[in-house]
């Protein structure tokens, strides 16, 4: 997800002296996370304010756990480490062995639920490509543009925003897209049945992860640990291993299909903000396809407060803002060189316009397509990690490492 260092096992006598938490952050963003709350469980409902705090709770695992995709990924591409990619592998099983039973059953305490799926198109192997460049010229994905920007990251600002204006125009040329070449939605919950399904998926993971133990130790004869016990002072603070992160971001995931009966995404969010600031700047959104659509014109019409991705994306940026806070790591740092500025800008469009065509980034097409038993999902997955590697050969070009 982002250019944080994947972390390795770290014993509590090799931390560094740990600095001292930012009582200002930490205040700041405990306030704004109780207005928050406050108003949408005011104003909108109890479920509403319930999901923005799964999302403060997303924040705060993806900062502690620096759980990345982006990073984890170039890692593999680059050096054979495989640990971000083991840490992905469990939790897509475990959100899985959650997920396919409650969609095959359909409904939970009275909620109807229903996964992500979508169809294998053209459009998903083409935005999913371009989305694995972004990630790694503009530094993170979805989640990871999120929570860094909200941990203090400034350079990822410019991703955040870029990401947004990449995901409108890409609202602009769905009717092309849709119109590509597409095979129907294909579940393997709907196909195989709840538990055939999860063996199936189960025994995939598995394999991927005994590919990156094979890689890894070939190239550095041990592995790098996802499952080092933190200290007692790191469990608020961090770092926390990347198992914590694996576990946290499955119970975000079903948390959320719990809460609004579908899985969690981000950038659905960003079109809508996006189309949102270019309406109030007199442009004509309502009449673009995408958004004339019965369920986009209401989402357009309504406050930012009614949708479901927009509050949690909130609440994720929210709840790294108080992590950084805890680890006395809130810093922000406004000077981004033009060079790294470029990348910023040109890899959220990416970002942004691949997420779009291709239904979801690498939390609602990856991680929830998968969990949802959708193959768009693994479709995805393999074009986005082919872009990957095409934006790591890229980054130098823009001065950045690989």
């Amino acid at each position: 997800m982002t250019e944080v260092a994947t972390l390795t096992s770290l014993s509590a006598a090799t931390l560094p002296a740990r600095p001292a938490t930012n009582a200002g952050a930490l205040s700041a963003a405990a306030l704004l996370v109780a207005i928050g709350a406050g108003y949408l469980g005011r104003e909108v409902g109890g479920r509403q304010a319930s999901l923005f705090l799964v999302g403060v709770f997303a924040g705060g695992v993806l900062y502690h756990a620096a759980f990345g995709f982006t990073s984890s990924w170039r890692s593999f591409i680059t050096a054979g480490r495989g640990a971000g990619l083991r840490a992905q592998m469990l939790m897509l099983a475990l959100t899985c062995a959650v997920f396919f039973p409650l969609l095959a059953q359909g409904q939970v305490f009275g909620q109807v639920v229903r996964g992500s799926v979508s169809p294998l198109s053209v459009s998903v192997v083409v935005g999913a490509f371009l989305f694995g460049i972004g990630m790694q010229l503009g530094g993170g994905c979805a989640s990871g543009t999120l929570y860094t920007a909200g941990g203090g990251n400034t350079r990822m600002l410019l991703t955040l925003a870029a990401f947004i204006a990449g995901s409108v125009i890409g609202t602009a040329h769905m009717p092309w897209w849709t119109a590509a070449p597409a095979v129907k939605p294909i579940s393997l919950v709907a196909s195989l049945g709840a538990w055939p399904a999860l063996a199936l998926s189960v025994a995939v993971f598995g394999a991927l992860a005994i590919v990156t133990i094979i890689v890894e130790r070939r190239r550095h004869g041990a592995l790098q640990s996802i499952a080092s016990a933190p200290a007692a002072s790191q469990l608020l603070r961090g770092p926390w291993p990347l198992v914590a992160g694996a576990v946290g971001l499955s119970i975000v995931n079903i948390a959320t299909l719990l809460l609004a009966g579908r899985p969690w995404g981000v950038t659905s969010a960003f079109a809508l903000w996006g189309a949102k600031a270019l309406a109030a700047a007199g442009g004509n959104v309502a009449a673009w396809p995408y958004w004339s659509t019965p369920a986009q014109a209401a989402s357009l019409r309504a406050p930012i407060a009614a949708d479901v991705t927009s509050v949690m994306d909130l609440g994720i940026i929210l709840g790294a803002f108080g992590a950084a806070g805890l680890a006395g790591k809130f810093a922000p740092a406004w000077r981004v060189s033009p060079r790294s500025a470029a990348a910023a800008i040109v890899g959220g469009v990416l970002l942004g316009y691949g997420a779009r065509i291709a239904y979801g980034c690498n939390i609602g097409a990856y991680f929830s397509g998968i969990a949802s038993g959708s193959l768009h999902g693994w479709l995805w997955l393999v074009a986005a990690f082919i872009g990957s590697i095409a934006g790591t050969r890229l980054r130098p070009v823009f001065g950045l490492s690989r």
